[in-house]
């Protein structure tokens, strides 16, 4: 049993996947900080200056916080796009890696005749 266990968990698949997520976390803290420390302070200090609120974490209409929810939007819009673009690269990489289908050479074009004679 443990023999299988160690086959499943060193699967290619599991390992890409763990792979996968622990990047993952570190691009969403990433995504985190760019919209907390750079969009947040840059764009949005108008707005929130105008709503009296210094973070936008911190907006909130009574028990409401709606900072928050609007600061999760920007994440996972930014999110996202660019797995849109990281999807799109890889696409058009997959094109350009499949050669496409030449047409057969003389000798089998040849060797199609025979093929074709034999049969009849």
């Amino acid at each position: 049993m443990l023999k299988e266990f160690r086959d499943f968990a060193l699967r290619g698949n599991v390992v890409d996947l763990a792979v996968a997520v622990i990047i993952g976390a570190a691009f969403g803290t990433i995504v985190s900080s760019l919209v907390d420390d750079v969009i947040t302070p840059l764009l949005l200090a108008p707005a929130l200056k105008a709503a009296n609120a210094q973070d936008l974490d911190k907006l909130a209409w009574g028990a409401v916080k709606y900072g928050k929810f609007l600061s999760a939007i920007i994440k996972f819009v930014i999110i996202a796009f660019i797995l849109f673009l990281i999807i799109k690269a890889m696409k058009s990489l997959e094109k350009k890696a499949v050669p496409a289908a030449s047409a057969p050479s003389s000798t089998d074009k040849l060797l199609m005749e025979i093929r074709d004679e034999l049969k009849k």
